[in-house]
């Protein structure tokens, strides 16, 4: 009986640490923003309660507008492109090459540096060698700053979070990819399913609960794209690649927007939780289908 006591309360001294920590640091803000979000609150001094107002003027604003136009443009080109490629270095990796430990330990570096640590490199890379091998080449697209024009500013973005991302899908495919037994191949083989045919009617019908982690995981990471955006553009130019998350951050902070860039999280948490079951249903009835 004494062990019994011994072992709850030794649970509850390493659970309530932990809870605690994630109450305030986590659960305690998302209350105070919610709150704020029915004030004029500016950020620091007095406010006043606006009921419903910050959210009403919300949906009649149109750069907060622009700002979702561009995520959703941003996370589901990102997601598609990632998947695709991560798929494929997936299916590569996980067959019978040389040094395929080494390889996948390479592929996988993207993913530990930071955001921003990545995103000031390619800054310098697309403001000065690009342009410099561009014009070296004679080639009038590479010798402009890509970052510097609303029609290409965008796709660069894509191009950073999408080299960084590929690692971690990469690793999810792999280890879905090892999942599937030997047997089905052979049978499948017996069969003549060879090449797409293969992939198609065997490897992928087994590795559709990692597709879905992947597909959910990726619009999720996507549509909260910060480091990328404050690293390479600042949302410029022209407010052209100003993303959700940097539109609350600039204006909520700085900007003397606190509570209606409360009002905006607010809507934009529910927006991904959305997103997100959507995704998983989808993805449950094609598993059933299958």
């Amino acid at each position: 009986m004494g062990k019994g006591n011994d072992r709850k309360r030794t649970f509850l001294l390493i659970t309530i640490p932990v809870v605690v920590l994630f109450f305030v640091f986590n659960t305690l803000p998302l209350i105070k923003g919610f709150i704020y979000s029915f004030t004029n609150f500016k950020g620091y001094g007095s406010y006043e309660w606006v009921g419903l107002r910050n959210y009403i003027d919300l949906f009649g604003d149109a750069r907060v507008g622009r700002s979702y136009l561009f995520t959703f443009k941003y996370a589901i080109v990102c997601t598609i492109i990632v998947n695709i490629i991560s798929l494929i270095l997936a299916l590569g990796l996980n067959g019978r090459i040389k040094f395929k430990s080494a390889l996948r330990g390479i592929y996988f570096l993207p993913n530990v540096l930071g955001g921003l640590v990545v995103g000031y490199i390619f800054s310098f890379i697309f403001t000065y060698i690009l342009p410099a091998v561009g014009t070296a080449i004679g080639s009038d697209f590479l010798s402009r700053n890509m970052l510097s024009s609303t029609s290409t500013a965008w796709f660069a973005i894509v191009i950073v979070g999408a080299w960084q991302s590929v690692a971690m899908n990469t690793i999810i495919y792999i280890s879905g990819l090892q999942t599937v037994p030997e047997d089905v191949y052979e049978a499948g083989s017996l069969d003549g399913a060879t090449g797409w045919k293969k992939f198609r009617h065997l490897t992928f019908p087994l590795i559709i609960p990692f597709f879905t982690i992947n597909m959910v995981l990726c619009m999720k990471n996507f549509l909260m794209v910060f480091d990328q955006i404050m690293a390479l553009t600042k949302g410029g130019p022209a407010q052209s690649t100003e993303s959700i998350s940097y539109l609350i951050y600039q204006n909520g902070m700085s900007g003397g927007q606190f509570g209606f860039q409360s009002a905006n999280a607010v809507v934009f948490f529910v927006v991904i939780v959305a997103v997100s079951v959507f995704q998983l249903s989808a993805s449950s009835k094609k598993e059933e289908q299958l």
